[in-house]
């Protein structure tokens, strides 16, 4: 009686649905692809290690783009060169999983060589299949960062050269210079040995993660016949005459024995811990949790903007660490050139009592703004029935747009009758504040002692706050709350 089946593996689908070929049996690969021979040895050696349940491959741009075709397991996609930071979120998140990576040369050397260089410099416990065939396959047939000396290719039209393109990169030489990878190997597809040692190699580094030892690299030298533009037959024999001898056959590093086990754990952390840990405890013990008030809080989305040396950035984290204070839900992410000063800048903030999807600000309710380039680039985009802040000080002209409310203050000339023409953005936020009654102008008060880096002018700040709530209460006296600040 038979004891061995010979059979697809588990890890395989028993049929490709998801593959629009009609009989759900071939693959997507070209004939004498060496991708269809990896993914046989990588789905052999997760069913023999037992590891299918908790296996997640990440495929990336290129010819493998579509593995979740094929594989029964926990599939990821990943922008062009990027699967190590990927697979770096994915284990140190579910530290249990197997994560791999499965990376063309293009991808993993070319766009995303420092993302590779990184992982494995960290030795994050994850496992990289490299299939080096020396092009981009799928693109064209571009030159890669491994193409060869005088190999031709759409981008090397009359062949590579050391002058003009640099030598082909040896991926395995470099990432064993560095002291954290545990396993790096070389092989190749180029005949049955071949693909026998790839296969011992592959089974070795998914293991070397299930045991915790850490970052392992195979890298598989593969025949492309279509993009080499060759029979199959030629492509195995290219790869033994042009590319082993470049690109030698043999393990480079391998501790797999003598490492110790680095399982990444989580590390739970109590409300105090994590407070202290991320600095959340930066502006002191929250306010006694209202909950009327935090019921009846509208969302509302904020964007400061001027150019640098305005404090566009400081007032947007100043509202943000108020309304941290009340128990909101806050975000605060900046925007700005390259210029310390002078250049343009923006803050988007968001104050809400629910979770905030994404910090970036596209439509405000409130839009602050303390330059011409600023309110040129976004009065169009305040939702109607919005806020326009407006720092007469600055811009000459008058908002053009009839269905927002407008407040003309000259924030700059106020500051600068306090003594400090730079604190504009604290005038503004305690005008913000009186006018929409979102939060007391108090709660930006109790802030600037310990948010401010400046101490000595803390005082000067806390009364430009003051002249701010004053020039509301003196020239707007009349005016009603704004809709957007009802409850």
């Amino acid at each position: 009686m038979a004891t061995n089946v010979l059979k697809k593996a588990d890890s395989f689908y028993d049929h490709f649905e998801r593959w629009r070929d009609t009989q759900n049996q071939t693959t997507h690969y070209c004939p004498g692809c060496g991708h269809g021979n990896v993914h046989k040895l990588m789905a052999e050696a997760i069913d023999e290690l037992g590891l299918a349940d908790r296996s997640i491959l990440i495929s990336p741009v290129g010819c493998s783009v579509f593995a979740y075709y094929y594989f029964d397991i926990g599939n990821v996609q990943a922008a062009h060169g990027r699967a190590p930071a990927v697979a770096t979120g994915l284990k140190r998140s579910l530290p249990h999983s197997i994560v791999m990576t499965y990376q063309g040369d293009g991808d993993l050397a070319s766009i995303g060589g420092l993302e590779i260089l990184h992982a494995a410099n960290r030795g994050e416990n994850m496992t990289v299949f490299f299939i080096n065939n020396a092009i981009y396959g799928m693109t064209g047939g571009q030159m890669a960062a491994t193409s060869l000396i005088g190999m031709k290719t759409t981008t090397s039209p009359y062949g590579r050269t050391v002058e003009n393109e640099g030598w082909p990169m040896r991926m395995c030489e470099l990432l064993a210079t560095l002291p954290a990878p545990v396993y790096i190997e070389r092989c190749h597809l180029a005949d049955a040995k071949g693909i026998m040692s790839c296969r011992k190699a592959v089974k070795k580094a998914i293991k070397n993660q299930a045991d915790g030892k850490g970052f392992s690299f195979v890298e598989i030298l593969a025949p492309c016949p279509t993009g080499w533009k060759m029979t199959p037959v030629e492509a195995e024999k290219w790869v033994k005459e042009k590319m082993i001898p470049y690109y030698p056959i043999q393990v480079y590093k391998d501790e797999s024995a003598t490492r110790e086990s680095r399982m990444f754990t989580h590390k739970d952390l109590n409300e105090d811990e994590l407070y202290t840990t991320l600095d959340l405890g930066l502006f002191g013990e929250t306010h006694p949790r209202n909950a009327t008030f935090i019921k009846n809080f509208p969302t509302t989305h904020f964007k400061f903007a001027g150019f640098g040396g305005q404090g566009v950035l400081t007032a947007g984290i100043m509202l943000a660490a108020a309304g941290m204070q009340e128990n909101l839900e806050v975000s605060w992410i900046p925007s700005y050139g390259p210029e310390m000063r002078g250049g343009t800048a923006n803050a988007s903030v968001v104050l809400s009592k629910d979770p905030i999807g994404s910090p970036l600000v596209v439509d405000p309710d409130i839009l602050v703004a303390m330059n011409d380039p600023s309110l040129d680039s976004f009065e169009d985009a305040v939702k109607p029935g919005g806020l326009i802040i407006v720092n007469s000080s600055i811009i000459a002209r008058k908002v053009r747009r009839t269905d927002v409310d407008v407040i003309y203050i000259p924030l700059t000339d106020i500051a600068s009758e306090q003594g400090i023409t730079a604190a504009a953005n604290m005038v503004l936020l305690g005008a913000l504040l009186e006018y929409t009654k979102l939060l007391s102008p108090e709660a930006i008060k109790e802030i600037i002692p310990v948010g401010l880096k400046r101490k000595a002018l803390i005082e000067q700040n806390l009364r430009i706050v003051d002249a701010g709530v004053e020039w509301v209460k003196n020239n707007l006296a009349d005016h009603k709350r704004p809709a957007l600040a009802k409850a």
